[in-house]
């Protein structure tokens, strides 16, 4: 396991992470596609924000914790979600 595949020690997420966080969480185990995430997470429609966040969930949570389904979407590992979870309950 490299250091890109540990979740961060001190996972900071605004507010964008965050709300996509809550729908992958919602989804746990289920595809998600970019239009369906970007209107779950009201990201505004913006494919560049949907990356974005992505992205620093991966860093926060590690990266095989959010799967990429060729063509589909992304899914949050089943086996990550109470992770998360207790993620967005410390952001409370």
């Amino acid at each position: 396991m490299t250091d890109t595949d540990s979740p961060s020690d001190d996972p900071r997420l605004g507010p964008a992470e965050m709300a996509v966080l809550r729908v992958l969480v919602d989804r746990a185990g289920k595809v998600t596609g970019r239009h369906d995430l970007n209107r779950l997470a009201d990201l505004g429609g913006s494919s560049r924000r949907c990356d974005a966040a992505l992205v620093a969930l991966r860093r926060a949570l590690g990266e095989g914790s959010i799967l990429t389904v060729r063509r589909r979407g992304w899914m949050l590992k089943k086996e990550t979600a109470e992770a998360a979870r207790m993620l967005l309950d410390s952001s409370l």
